[in-house]
């Protein structure tokens, strides 16, 4: 899925919508997106054996709020969410899966 490319990105809603350059759609449900936030302090990481730490998150109602967001060279997108976090890169291809129910 490497030339995978968005064409259009909408939030619509509680949804945000993406349209593929391969003439798919996607549509996530904010929250859902959110909590699934491919970032280190969200999702965790690996401890130095391999064993994956996994932190408890709290989030508020403005955490599943969609401030904006930007491109990631040609190969992600980066939310930025309400209460300030930003440093999650979901990758097209992560994107795919998750719409996928991967």
């Amino acid at each position: 899925m490497s030339a995978l490319r968005l064409s259009n990105v909408q939030v619509i809603g509680n949804e945000l919508a993406l349209a593929w350059s391969d003439g798919a759609e996607s549509y996530f449900a904010l929250d859902g997106l959110r909590r699934a936030c491919p970032c280190a302090a969200c999702g965790g990481e690996p401890d130095v054996m391999g064993a994956v730490i996994r932190p408890q998150n709290t989030y508020t109602a403005r955490s599943f709020e969609l401030a904006g967001y930007e491109f990631v060279g040609g190969y992600g997108l980066q939310p930025r969410w309400g209460d300030g976090h930003s440093t999650g890169i979901y990758s097209f291809d992560y994107l795919r899966r998750l719409a996928a129910g991967d």
